[in-house]
């Protein structure tokens, strides 16, 4: 297809970039330019590229705030262009939570911004405790307590489809 596609992220531990690259690598592979952007560091404009894909993890039930501020300065170039979100959280891990249709924070998200993206998608996060700082690890042991989770303070689980975030970046291709 050979489209000039910029992909920005927010991401608290890691592995919303890691989904990036991997959106990256297929689009790559399908002859696009790609060029990937931490919400810090992006300063070109949405009209450089000819699609725009956001995606951006949750902790505590939200999104980073400099991508809600970011999508909101920026709403009239991303309708302009072709446009993609994804949200990357661990309630996501139930397969009832794991579309946009049904994940709350992205409900929420979506509700608490003027924007609707031309294609979204929610991916299963990834949960370890150790890498987490102490007050991080024992609210979000809560959190997984309180929706019948795992909370021994050992477990690392990758709970990212990988598949699923290969057809996503298949579909991005063909749009």
């Amino acid at each position: 297809m050979n489209s000039k596609i910029g992909i920005l992220y927010s991401t608290v531990d890691g592995q919303t970039l890691k989904i990036c690259n991997v959106i990256k690598e297929v689009l790559v592979e399908k002859s696009n330019s790609v060029k990937l952007f931490s919400i810090d560091d992006f300063d070109g404009k949405i009209s450089d590229f000819d699609q725009f894909i956001i995606g951006s993890s949750i902790r505590y039930g939200k999104h980073n705030p400099k991508i809600i501020q970011f999508i909101n300065e920026h709403k009239k170039e991303l309708d302009k262009t072709k446009n993609a979100f994804f949200s990357v959280n661990l309630v996501a891990r139930k397969p009832e939570r794991a579309t946009p249709e049904t994940n709350p924070y992205f409900i929420k998200f979506l509700q608490n911004i003027d924007w609707i993206p031309n294609t979204s998608a929610v991916f299963a996060g990834k949960l370890d405790y150790q890498k987490y700082p102490f007050t991080d690890r024992l609210m979000i042991q809560l959190i997984m307590w309180m929706t019948n989770g795992p909370t021994n303070s050992k477990t690392k689980i990758e709970y990212t489809d990988w598949d699923k975030v290969k057809e996503f970046a298949v579909l991005l291709n063909n749009n």
